[in-house]
């Protein structure tokens, strides 16, 4: 008696000798599914983690409602003449602290400024504070907090000690002391302090993840095979340690951004004639009972920024984890 034939693509072998039953209708199925089988994309290839990132990144409504308030916060920091009429320093002072009309929504401020026009110019020296100060603490700190994780010893103590030390210097205090003897009318005196005071906290986190991702089973191998100490940590290190710094560094951005303001305000930070949200709050407060809308505008435009840059760090966080998934 002949035996029953087998469905064609019923029988798989395995790398262990034995099979594996799988329904030729199973199969179709499985590629018939929108990306593939879990953990890969439509062409079957592995996902990495900054790809999965970047597709919950799409479907978070806060991502992208924060992003498109920084993408209008960088347009107009860029082209602010496109919608604001005039110069920030145009002043009349027949027009001192009249209210909104037609021609100037925001009215003017205490000196006959427009204030809409110096809300909209004053995102130019917040953002560009904000991004340098950023870039050169996520720099200085990753490359510290990189270099003494991976090679601990002497160098991993010396900075865990002088971070410690950064650590316990107040930075507005701070700001106080070292900007006050500053004359400089520049952004760059206070991007500097920012870089001075902030690169220990992404020093700490740098440090941790190299030594967390030093220990994997690829890094083990690489050394191992004899890789260089510079090639592990370019090409298998860095790139998985990388994801806490920028995390930390985003919310960061908008804290340099209020701590630009807070410094101005007190007056050792950014210095007339330069615009500023700023400069602009610790004028107006002087005539905050006669006219509110000077000071309002320009707070309320620095706390949606801080809050938009918060935001995309708590998104970018929620996407990197790879816990919360």
């Amino acid at each position: 008696m002949p035996e029953p034939k087998e469905p064609a693509g019923a029988i798989a072998a395995t790398g262990m000798g034995g099979a594996m039953d799988l329904a030729t209708s199973e199969a179709a199925t499985l590629e018939r599914i929108p990306g593939g089988p879990q953990g890969t994309d439509p062409q079957g290839k592995p996902r990495s983690l900054w790809s999965d990132a970047w597709r919950d990144l799409r479907r978070n409504p806060v991502f992208i409602i924060s992003a498109l308030v920084i993408l209008f916060l960088v347009f107009i920091s860029i082209w602010p003449s496109l919608i604001a009429p005039g110069s920030p320093l145009k002043c009349d002072l027949a027009k001192a602290q009249e209210g909104p009309a037609p021609g100037h929504p925001f009215g003017y401020d205490g000196q006959g400024c427009n204030v809409y026009t110096r809300t909209v110019y004053g995102a130019r020296v917040s953002v560009t504070v904000g991004v340098c100060a950023t870039l050169g603490v996520a720099v200085l700190g990753s490359v510290l907090g990189g270099l003494a994780g991976f090679f601990g010893g002497i160098p991993d103590s010396f900075l865990s000690r002088v971070t410690d030390v950064f650590f316990a210097i107040p930075v507005v205090l701070g700001g106080l002391v070292l900007l006050s003897v500053v004359t400089s009318n520049t952004v760059w005196p206070v991007v500097g302090f920012m870089v001075l005071l902030g690169w220990p906290q992404i020093s700490r986190i740098a440090r941790g993840s190299v030594i967390t991702a030093k220990q994997n089973d690829y890094v083990q191998a690489a050394r191992a095979l004899g890789a260089s100490n510079s090639r592990m940590l370019l090409r298998h290190i860095a790139p998985n340690a990388v994801a806490p710094v920028i995390v930390v560094a985003t919310i960061a951005l908008g804290t340099y951004i209020a701590l630009e303001a807070t410094l101005s305000y007190l007056g050792v930070g950014l210095k007339p004639p330069t615009v500023s949200w700023g400069i602009d709050i610790s004028s107006a407060s002087q005539y905050i009972r006669t006219a509110p809308h000077a000071l309002l505008w320009p707070a309320g435009a620095l706390a949606v920024t801080v809050l938009a840059f918060i935001m995309l760090g708590d998104a970018v966080r929620d996407a990197l984890d790879p816990k919360l998934r």
